[in-house]
């Protein structure tokens, strides 16, 4: 799967997700703030390890595990601060966003381990 066909599935499912649980969310704008915040970054996320590992994938060993590994801490770096921004500077509440961030974070997991397993599995042994 390209990293544009990528982008647009969890665009697609971002937008699914967060609209089918909208009229279920409390009113309060800030708690619906947080719970898309907690989507964007997660999407975000996925999107950058998906592109670090496809243009790493056809390059030799040492450049796959500097980009997934170095990737992987930055990203970390990124998405705490990106976190203490959303909590202290914009005061978004934690709960809805911590919440949000993992459910994502996790469903996104899955969908990059599946598409990256069936990347690499030869067609015949599926």
């Amino acid at each position: 799967m390209t990293l544009g066909r990528y982008t647009l599935l969890v665009v697609a499912a971002v937008a699914t997700l967060v609209a089918a649980a909208w009229p279920l969310l409390p009113p309060d704008a800030a708690f619906r703030g947080a719970v898309a915040a907690g989507a964007a970054l997660a999407a975000l996320n996925t999107v950058l390890a998906y592109s670090l590992v496809v243009w790493s994938a056809s390059r030799g060993t040492t450049a796959f595990l500097g980009a997934v590994l170095g990737g992987m801490v930055g990203r970390m770096g990124l998405m705490l601060a990106s976190v203490v921004a959303l909590v202290l500077g914009l005061e978004l509440p934690k709960v809805p966003l911590a919440v949000s961030l993992l459910v994502f974070f996790v469903l996104f997991l899955v969908l990059e381990l599946t598409i990256l397993h069936r990347r690499t599995t030869p067609a015949g042994a599926r």
